[in-house]
């Protein structure tokens, strides 16, 4: 019996049909980003946008086909509207339809924490932010989305593998009251990830459509910085609630957090707010305050952008140290001055939720 391998799955594709070009999917070059890890296997189907309808079906037949093949243990295929040299020709348009954005089981709400550029202490903040949602007593979820620089398994302390019970989905880990997922736990800390854009869309789909959240109030997800592929299929394909744009004073990086907060407008994604994280430094031992990276920018900005300024976070070594060591801070010393300050931004988080929810009526779980 053939060892399973990649060309093994695309011969196996091979027997299915696109009925409508009387081609199959391979020939057709709609079998994208394939990815075989372990007996997991993931790819996405090249498709034109007008017929994703009908696509679904043709997916459940790959899906299904290659499941039953020796030595899988899972798979994934999404549809892609992106098409490399060779993909699938279009069919003519119909009239435009809206994307349908599949709900994830359990969870009732997503929030994306999201920033434009690197270093501006992103996941740092997801972090104590969902756990400052935990402490009102919420159900709370972490999704690491930054497939080429996950750090969430570093920041909250946490080894090891995620279990499955069916082969089809995984138990998110947990820690602090938080169940978590990330790319960090199925690869090594040192290991770089070169995926090419359907190979990331796949794995991130896989991350929150194919993990066991159970019942959650609230799933965070730390998203990639920057607005490349990522951004646009967690923004796109994922039924966001809203959006928080993390942000640094100084102008270079507001620059960035302005392109960040625009991505999710056009894609229809409320933004509830945008934080100034690094706002301020206070002296441990004299107590004077300087602004290293200036101060206020955010709040500026947010004001010109017409969007909320949620609140500033100041630049201590006890918010990196504890981070760093897998404590969060919000976690270890909840009634310190630090762990007020990411509790109160997360109530108001909550409170943006709650409005959003409500104004969206009981269908609101898809869009």
């Amino acid at each position: 019996m053939a060892e399973l391998s990649e060309q093994l799955i695309l011969e196996h594709l091979s027997k299915i049909q696109d009925k409508k070009r009387g081609k199959d999917i391979v020939t057709l070059g709609m079998v994208q980003g394939l990815i075989l890890k372990e007996g997991n296997v993931a790819f996405a189907l090249a498709i034109d946008p007008a017929e994703a309808g009908e696509m679904e079906v043709l997916r459940k037949e790959a899906e299904q086909a290659v499941f039953g093949m020796n030595g899988v243990k899972s798979v994934n295929v999404i549809l892609t509207a992106q098409k490399e040299s060779g993909a699938a020709p279009a069919a003519p348009k119909g009239p435009a339809q809206p994307q349908q954005k599949p709900e994830v089981p359990g969870v009732a709400s997503i929030i994306a924490v999201a920033s434009g550029k690197g270093g501006v202490g992103k996941s740092t903040s997801a972090v104590n932010i969902a756990l400052g949602l935990a402490a009102q007593g919420l159900n709370v979820g972490i999704l690491d989305a930054d497939i080429y620089g996950p750090s969430l398994p570093r920041m909250l302390g946490l080894s090891g593998k995620p279990q499955t019970k069916d082969g089809k989905k995984l138990i998110p880990m947990e820690k602090w009251g938080l169940k978590v997922m990330s790319m960090g736990f199925l690869v090594e800390e040192d290991t770089p990830m070169i995926w090419r854009g359907p190979m990331v869309m796949s794995a991130l789909q896989q991350m929150i459509f194919d993990v066991e959240w159970g019942q959650l109030d609230v799933l965070v997800v730390d998203m990639p910085p920057g607005t490349g592929d990522a951004q646009l299929t967690m923004a796109q394909r994922v039924p966001l609630t809203g959006a928080v744009i993390i942000s640094t004073p100084q102008d270079i990086a507001l620059l960035d957090a302005r392109k960040g907060l625009n991505m999710f407008r056009k894609v229809e994604v409320p933004v509830f707010g945008i934080i100034e994280n690094m706002s301020y430094f206070l002296c441990p031992s004299c107590g004077e305050r300087s602004d290293i990276f200036g101060h206020g920018g955010a709040e500026e900005t947010a004001k010109e952008l017409n969007a909320d300024f949620l609140g500033a976070v100041p630049l201590h070594m006890e918010i990196r140290e504890t981070s760093d060591a897998g404590t969060p801070v919000t976690a270890i010393k909840a009634d310190g001055e630090h762990a007020k300050i990411y509790k109160a931004l997360a109530e108001k988080i909550q409170g943006k939720v709650e409005e959003q929810l409500s104004n969206s009526g009981p269908a609101f779980v898809i869009e």
